[in-house]
Parts: C-alpha cells; sequence; structure tokens
C-alpha cells in the first residue's frame, strides 16, 4: 500500500474510535481530503483510498485540477477563503461550499446559482477564537446573520464550519469545540427557512479527533492523508 492508502486507514480508525466513543458510528461521520498543493493523481489516490469528499482551498487550483477530472469519485468541496469575484468559478462545480462569511458572499452565490438553476449547499464559517486574521463571523452574530441568509434565494444552508485558533497545548481546542457544537445545537432547534443543521465541519490534521468526540460530524484532514507540503 502507499503511503497515501496507509494514512487513510489509520485515519478511518481513529474515526472510528472517536466516532464509538462520542455515541456515533464511524459512517456518521464525512472525512474532507484537503487536497491545497496536491497533483491531480495524489487526489484521485486519495479518493481510492476511501475518503468522503476532496475539499480544495484555491481557487485557481481547483480550477485546474478540476480539468484533468482529479476528483471523479467524490464530491468536491471548497473549503478556502472566498472572494465574491470567485463564486462564479466554482457554481456548478462543487457540493458544498464551507467557508461562507458574509452577507455580500452568501448573495452572490445566491444569484449565480439562481442563474444556473440549482440551489447551492453552503456552511456558515464561524470564527470561534474572535481571530482578525481568519475569516468567518462572531458568535453572536449568528441568529442575526441566519436570519437574513434564510431570505436569499439559491442557497441552502448544511451547518457550520470553524477553524480554531492555533494553540500549543494538549486538548488545546477542545472549549472551541464545545462552544461551535452548542451553536449548532441551539441553531438546529430554530426553524428557518432554506436552512438545516446536518454538518458541523471543524478538525483538522492535529485535532480531528478531539473534534469528533465534541461533536464534529465533518472533518478536514490533509497533513494527516498527504504528509508535509512545502510551502512557498
Amino acid at each position: 500500500m502507499s503511503e497515501i492508502f496507509e494514512n487513510v486507514k489509520t485515519i478511518r480508525a481513529r474515526i472510528a474510535d472517536a466516532a464509538e466513543k462520542s455515541g456515533r458510528r464511524a459512517e456518521d461521520i464525512v472525512l474532507v481530503a484537503a487536497t491545497k498543493m496536491n497533483d491531480a493523481d495524489r487526489v484521485r489516490e486519495a479518493i481510492a483510498a476511501g475518503i468522503d469528499v476532496s475539499g480544495e482551498n484555491r481557487v485557481q487550483e481547483l480550477l485546474d485540477k478540476y480539468e484533468q477530472n482529479a476528483y471523479d469519485g467524490a464530491p468536491l468541496h471548497f473549503i478556502g477563503n472566498l472572494q465574491t469575484n470567485k463564486v462564479k468559478y466554482l457554481i456548478g462545480k462543487v457540493a458544498l461550499i464551507q467557508s461562507v462569511d458574509s452577507i455580500k458572499l452568501a448573495r452572490e452565490i445566491g444569484r449565480l446559482a439562481v442563474k444556473a438553476g440549482i440551489v447551492q449547499d453552503i456552511l456558515i464559517e464561524i470564527n470561534i477564537g474572535g481571530e482578525e486574521s481568519k475569516g468567518g463571523i462572531p458568535p453572536h452574530e449568528l441568529d442575526a446573520f441566519i436570519e437574513e441568509v434564510s431570505k436569499i434565494e439559491g442557497i441552502f444552508v448544511r451547518g457550520l464550519m470553524t477553524i480554531p485558533p492555533i494553540l500549543g497545548a494538549d486538548n488545546k481546542n477542545i472549549a472551541y469545540f464545545e462552544k461551535m457544537h452548542k451553536l449548532f445545537i441551539d441553531i438546529s432547534t430554530k426553524k428557518y427557512d432554506n436552512i438545516i443543521m446536518d454538518f458541523l465541519s471543524m478538525g483538522m490534521s492535529d485535532d480531528y479527533y478531539d473534534a469528533i468526540l465534541h461533536g464534529a460530524n465533518m472533518v478536514r484532514v490533509g497533513t494527516g492523508i498527504f504528509g508535509r507540503r512545502n510551502y512557498v
């Protein structure tokens, strides 16, 4: 087996363990492979190894690999920061946009989805750590945000997503995961048009196990699958 196959096998085992400890099944957890800076062949290998979803961070990289049929065999999600002028490149290509963090962006997604005759699934990104360097809306603005987003034609909110702060201690992000899960449950109890809380997307290579223990049902793993990448 290749390194990617072995890594996916290991991650699947850990997902199953965390799912069981949190009272769920392994198949309740969606494994998104964060494919940034991995070429088409490596993406295909990850899909063959059994990931559930390919998740791309950069629009141009997504388009390049899309033209090479890199994502065939698994749904494609956009998981990075998205500018409104790039939305047009994603509509009709991605099953889910995970990083919607403004009404302006949601409206543009809705407008282009209606134009294309589709309904685009999205997640609302929450800046759970209040970091200025990260996207996402503040937790206390979520109710008002959802109230507004629920009125936009062409989009369907499927849940919440977050990227917690990078901290140095063990169990570093549990408090943030717990806060996100509470938000997720609170919104789940309310009735809105075009909104259903199916997915809580949180946890990456270093902390997906803890994220699952504290409510995540979608995790985004890059380094854990592909190994360390050489960022430039």
